[in-house]
């Protein structure tokens, strides 16, 4: 499941491979940009906004969202690609194919942030600010936790492993409203750390034990015991969104 840790690593490994680069082929399979070919020009930049990614190209910015199944495959060409194949890149040796990207559209490099203007700060930019994400959350007390915590116009780069997790750190109920928080400032920076922590890895850790079965609280641990008091994990798959919480350690 992508959430910003997930964004930031895929964004730096097409950095490492495509920045300095001339691409010898620009294939996008998205009606609206069909037509557009970037081959020949030299790939500037890569960078991540939140849960989003743009690859600036020339006077042009690939951007994509990965949303829930989307991914961005580098290596050697020739990619392996099928019918999920929005986009298809290649400078020379090095192909990057985006799979079943939620959001793929070509922009206008100089007006390219206006596609994520309405984020919160990054918890993994340069523009990351506590003080601002933890008013941000507490802007609407009676919002449930969960949901503040998952709005990206909030803080930009939680999904919904870290809003569980947070939510069990926190010591609360995904559907305790905001103002049961009584340090929000410590909750953001939490968020911040646990992202930072995983930014370079793809199987998340927030427990700090990276051992396989070891690494999560209580995300994906239905009806298995608490790490802290051996209560079983309760899970909620009704919504629109899966939760997982301790009955005795989250209130």
């Amino acid at each position: 499941m992508p959430e910003g840790d997930t964004v930031w690593h895929t964004a730096a490994v097409l950095r490492k491979h495509l920045c300095g680069q001339t691409l010898t082929r620009c294939d996008i399979r998205v009606p609206q940009f069909a037509t557009v070919d970037l081959t020949g020009h030299v790939v500037d930049e890569v960078l991540s906004r939140g849960k989003h990614l743009f690859i600036r190209v020339g006077q042009a910015s690939i951007h994509s969202h990965l949303k829930m199944d989307g991914s961005w495959r580098v290596g050697n060409r020739p990619a392996r690609v099928d019918h999920r194949a929005r986009i298809i890149l290649e400078a020379n040796d090095i192909g990057a194919v985006g799979i079943d990207l939620a959001v793929l559209e070509v922009l206008d490099r100089e007006h390219d942030g206006q596609a994520v203007a309405h984020l919160g700060p990054d918890l993994l930019g340069p523009d990351w600010n506590a003080e601002l994400a933890a008013a941000n959350l507490t802007a609407q007390p009676d919002r449930p936790l969960a949901q503040a915590l998952l709005d990206q116009r909030v803080l930009a780069g939680v999904g919904n492993v870290y809003c569980n997790e947070l939510c069990f750190i926190a010591g609360h109920l995904p559907t305790a409203p905001v103002s049961a928080v009584a340090n929000p400032r410590r909750l953001v920076a939490r968020a911040r750390d646990m992202l930072w922590a995983n930014r370079f890895r793809w199987n998340r850790c927030t427990t700090g034990d990276t051992r396989p079965g070891q690494q999560l609280w209580v995300y994906g641990r239905a009806g298995q015991a608490c790490r802290r008091c051996g209560a079983r994990i309760v899970v909620d798959d009704t919504g629109q969104r899966i939760a997982y919480w301790c009955p005795s350690c989250q209130r």
